[in-house]
């Protein structure tokens, strides 16, 4: 039991560790683009490629990366102890808010590639080959009634790493992936077995495109220390269009929904923009997605005050007005739940999300999308229509009157 308090808590550490690398990694090309970082001249000496420390903190906080500058030191300090930032003469090995150089280790070839750095570059590149292959093997698939996206059998996995020159033969395809599920980048889908060469399904426990924001990075640490091992898994394989933000820990999702949660059902996820069919209860289907630092949950129970057929949406007089709404996603995706069978509903909406600034709101039914009646389908139709079409999406709905 010791000892697999000692695994996991090793394999959280590293999961953190792939955080703060990829967030460091944005953040750096953020600056870049920003012009943070340029060519400066110090006592006669010209330095390439820094910054000034107070000039970084006043840009995190004119880009609401941190909410008062105490804290924009602890997150540039964190990415400092991770070996991302330094002092451009190693002089100093604690941030300050002042006129100090600073520079990222990429930016001069310092970085430590270790080779838990090197392993973790790997499945960066796995994983970015693995999303876009046209015929991927990160699918939807199902593991005793729960709905994984971007699931993938052990045994294909080796099949396309041996496939792609990836691995010189099953032995070595084998030895890779379980040294991506020792540094946290894989796992099993019930977190209950290493990884083997057979129908076993896996999953990536971090999604390297998720676009990070630094505060994460300190609510991690913090999350840590007090609870000692914390479920998480990383918003990591899956780009569904869907999102419902869910923090287990300390309930801010900040999510318009309604309903009571009770017998949350822990189940994996990911992102915004990420979709994750769960097991159909009571003819409800559950899109959910959360913070990197969360357990997935879902709640089956429904918004809808009371059920409507869809004859009673289309009859003349019927309390709802039609709406017809524009919603163009972001990169993170659209932002908003739905569930339902003939008729749809949205059961859940993200307050900062496309969807949101389009006027989608819960308990509105879904009649058309994108043209196409929907009224009489089901949510995996309704699904498979707005993940399949633009990223612009035209949604009619009807929206019960007040």
């Amino acid at each position: 039991m010791e000892r697999t308090s000692s695994v996991r808590k090793k394999t959280l550490a590293r999961q953190h560790k792939a955080e703060v690398m990829i967030a460091g990694e944005q953040l750096r090309l953020k600056l870049h683009d920003g012009k943070l970082i340029k060519e400066r001249r110090y006592h006669l000496r010209t330095y390439p490629n820094c910054l000034v420390g107070q000039e970084l903190i006043d840009w995190l906080l004119s880009h609401k990366e941190a909410p008062d500058r105490t804290t924009a030191v602890c997150l540039i300090q964190h990415l400092m102890d991770h070996d991302i930032v330094h002092h451009v003469c190693d002089k100093y090995s604690a941030f300050k808010d002042a006129k100090r150089l600073y520079r990222f280790r990429k930016d001069d070839g310092t970085f430590p590639f270790n080779t838990e750095v090197k392993i973790f570059m790997r499945g960066q590149q796995l994983y970015e080959q693995l999303i876009g292959d046209k015929n991927s093997i990160l699918q939807l698939r199902e593991e005793h009634g729960v709905a994984y996206q971007r699931a993938f059998p052990g045994c294909q996995l080796i099949d396309w790493l041996i496939q792609n020159g990836e691995a010189e033969s099953r032995r070595r395809g084998l030895e890779l992936c379980r040294a991506l599920q020792e540094h946290g980048i894989v796992q099993h889908v019930f977190k209950k077995h290493e990884f083997f060469d057979s129908g076993l399904l896996y999953q990536f426990c971090i999604n390297f495109r998720r676009r990070r924001r630094l505060s994460e990075l300190l609510n991690e640490t913090e999350q840590n220390t007090e609870e000692g091992l914390i479920s998480r898994e990383e918003n990591h394989h899956q780009d569904s269009p869907f999102l419902m933000c869910k923090n287990s820990l300390h309930d801010e999702s900040g999510f318009h929904t309604a309903g009571h949660h009770k017998e949350l059902k822990p189940v994996t996820a990911g992102r915004r923009g990420s979709l994750n069919s769960l097991k159909n209860r009571s003819d409800f289907s559950s899109f959910t997605t959360l913070s990197p630092s969360s357990v997935v949950q879902y709640n089956p129970k429904s918004v809808i005050n009371r059920n409507f057929t869809c004859e009673e949406l289309l009859a003349p007089g019927a309390p709802f007005i039609k709406k017809v709404l524009t919603v163009i996603g972001d990169d993170l995706g659209w932002g908003f739940v739905v569930r339902g069978t003939a008729p749809c509903y949205v059961q859940a909406v993200d307050p900062g999300s496309p969807a949101a600034a389009a006027g989608i709101k819960v308990r509105q039914f879904v009649c058309q999308v994108n043209g196409q009646f929907v009224l009489y389908m089901d949510y995996r139709t309704v699904t498979k229509l707005v993940m399949t079409g633009n990223r612009t999406v035209v949604v009619e709905v009807l929206e019960p009157l007040e």
